[in-house]
């Protein structure tokens, strides 16, 4: 199963403890700004994900959603 990590961006403070928290290397700091003047996270390398959720689940803005993917059966 992989994951896809889905960021609402205007939520986001830049608190950088999911990019602690993912042990995938899957999220930095965006050079975006939002509308209150933060630069949020963002998917740098979403192959890498693989839908734990760690970052999601520390995140305290509840700012990232994780969808997972099934694989298809063949």
């Amino acid at each position: 199963m992989r994951g896809q990590v889905i960021v609402d961006q205007e939520r986001c403070k830049e608190c950088s403890l999911c990019i602690t928290a993912c042990p995938h290397d899957v999220l930095r700091i965006s050079a975006a700004i939002n509308s209150k003047g933060y630069h949020p996270v963002e998917a740098y390398q979403p192959e890498n994900c693989t839908g734990c959720t760690f970052c999601a689940t520390i995140c305290p803005d509840v700012a990232l959603t994780i969808m997972r993917k099934r694989p298809e059966r063949k």
